[in-house]
């Protein structure tokens, strides 16, 4: 096929290829990484690639569930406009759940459409896991995103090593906290580690040079770039790990967090506690802890394998990477577990974007504070390609280019706007707002001043001197709330 030809930054030629895309999706990680906090040698992959591109420190998932979280970003539309408000495993995903977005491409379906080669490793829809990472299913996948797909069929809960239940209260294996310490030898039979295998091998494929006399058989497309998109199911529970990666980690080392909650937080905020659904006893939370530390440090080591890859076969210097998680995960905060809540912990992702060539490198390693949100990463990878023209006009999220160049710390006013079922939460600069059902009685309302309470544990509503703020963060919600609603 003709190559597509433009200008990219001052480090490329007028003729030169469009630029690659490596996009590495983790599954339930937080922040409690080593770019966003002092926790030496726990990430060192990670790490590595914040040093050679931009962390945006406060940017945030629009729905704490994986289903309706990656379809949002995948589509760049809000879950109110796309109508995933669940998990679900129904094939075309947002397009089929709201026909009238049938003809809007993915993410990646938009650079399948202009000629790039597009291909799935593992998890970026929905898909279960455990279960349909069990059964290599497909789950709730757009098929037409893509070129070639990959499901992984991991072992998951059936891995050769002892599955022991920390949380007694939950026995369903997709939401409760067990783990599996398995053997450095079997490593290889993980499903993030054969996720990463299957990776390089595409990229073994885009960057090897066909025979003389070779056809398209080798490789499709032959010479179009590539845009590949790899899903890490860690540190997602169940929480299994090789012994290598839990060594470093000491039970007795692991420090619980300080449980403050105030008298009038309401109810449906404190749905994911412990007592309610967990059960676990200060051991049991603290091995919890411990296996998602360690199911960290091996999904990390899979992303280093995909960036050592990149420089050997020299596509680092024309590939874009991304990393980023789905949403984020309490791991005792407010006495609250898991994700699908509004806390600060459960909706803040890391993303990582690096991206090469001298209009970025004066950049590298530094951290934005800039509210964002994860829809902002399609419109986002539409201008690093050059592509703004064609960028599609129902898109909802906000280009970071401007960020990433080291030119803007964005707009005043800017803010970040989640959902969960009947909740809904709004981030400003200082202030997070939250509220449970659509109006404000005042005892479902949150109200949390990040300057002085990053930890989110003294609720302001009802105090007579943050009046204005509550009003003025009410209005601004509701005004979130018709936008994210109005894409169509």
């Amino acid at each position: 096929m003709t190559l597509l030809l433009f200008l990219w930054n001052a480090s490329f030629n007028v003729n030169a290829q469009q630029p690659n895309i490596l996009l590495i999706i983790s599954d339930d990680l937080n922040t409690n990484i080593g770019p966003y906090m002092n926790t030496d040698k726990h990430t060192p992959y990670l790490d590595r690639l914040a040093s050679e591109g931009v962390s945006f420190s406060r940017i945030y998932s629009q729905f704490p569930l994986c289903g309706p979280s990656r379809a949002s970003f995948m589509s760049g539309l809000y879950p109110e406009t796309n109508g995933v408000l669940r998990n679900n495993d129904q094939l075309g995903s947002y397009r089929k759940e709201t026909p009238a977005l049938a003809n809007h491409p993915s993410m990646a379906g938009f650079f399948k459409e202009r000629g790039y080669y597009t291909a799935r490793i593992s998890k970026i829809f929905h898909m279960g896991v455990p279960g349909g990472i069990e059964r290599g299913a497909v789950g709730g996948d757009d098929p037409d995103s893509w070129d070639y797909a990959y499901n992984v069929l991991g072992p998951e809960t059936l891995s050769q090593a002892k599955l022991e239940l920390l949380s007694p209260k939950n026995l369903h294996y997709g939401s409760n906290f067990a783990q599996m310490v398995i053997p450095d030898s079997l490593e290889g039979t993980q499903t993030d580690y054969m996720a990463a295998s299957q990776a390089i091998a595409v990229l073994e494929n885009r960057a090897g040079k066909i025979p003389s006399g070779g056809t398209n058989k080798q490789r499709d497309k032959k010479e179009a770039p590539f845009f590949l998109a790899v899903g890490f199911v860690r540190p997602h529970v169940p929480l299994i790990a090789p012994e290598k990666s839990f060594a470093p980690y000491s039970i007795e080392k692991v420090n619980l967090p300080t449980v403050k909650i105030g008298q009038n937080v309401p109810p449906q905020a404190l749905k994911r506690q412990n007592d309610k659904v967990w059960g676990m006893d200060e051991l049991q939370q603290r091995k919890t802890i411990r296996a998602y530390m360690a199911s960290v440090r091996f999904m990390d080591e899979q992303v280093g394998r995909l960036l050592e890859a990149l420089d050997r076969l020299d596509l680092r210097k024309e590939t874009i990477v991304i990393f980023m998680s789905d949403h984020g995960y309490n791991l005792g905060e407010h006495d609250c577990w898991s994700k699908s809540s509004l806390w600060e912990g459960s909706v803040r992702v890391p993303v990582i974007i690096s991206v090469p060539g001298n209009d970025f490198e004066g950049n590298y390693g530094s951290n934005t504070k800039s509210i964002s949100e994860l829809l902002d990463i399609y419109p986002t990878l539409v201008d690093l390609a050059g592509m703004s023209p064609e960028k599609p006009s129902i898109l909802q999220g906000k280009s970071l280019l401007s960020l990433l160049k080291g030119e803007s710390r964005g707009r005043e006013g800017n803010y970040a706007y989640t959902i969960y079922n009947d909740g809904a939460s709004l981030r400003t600069d200082r202030w997070r707002y939250n509220r449970w059902g659509k109006d404000a009685k005042g005892n479902n309302e949150e109200l949390y001043d990040h300057l002085n309470d990053p930890e989110e544990n003294i609720n302001l509503v009802g105090e007579e001197s943050y009046e204005k703020v509550l009003g003025e963060m009410r209005n601004k919600l509701d005004q979130s709330r018709d936008l994210a609603s109005s894409g169509l």
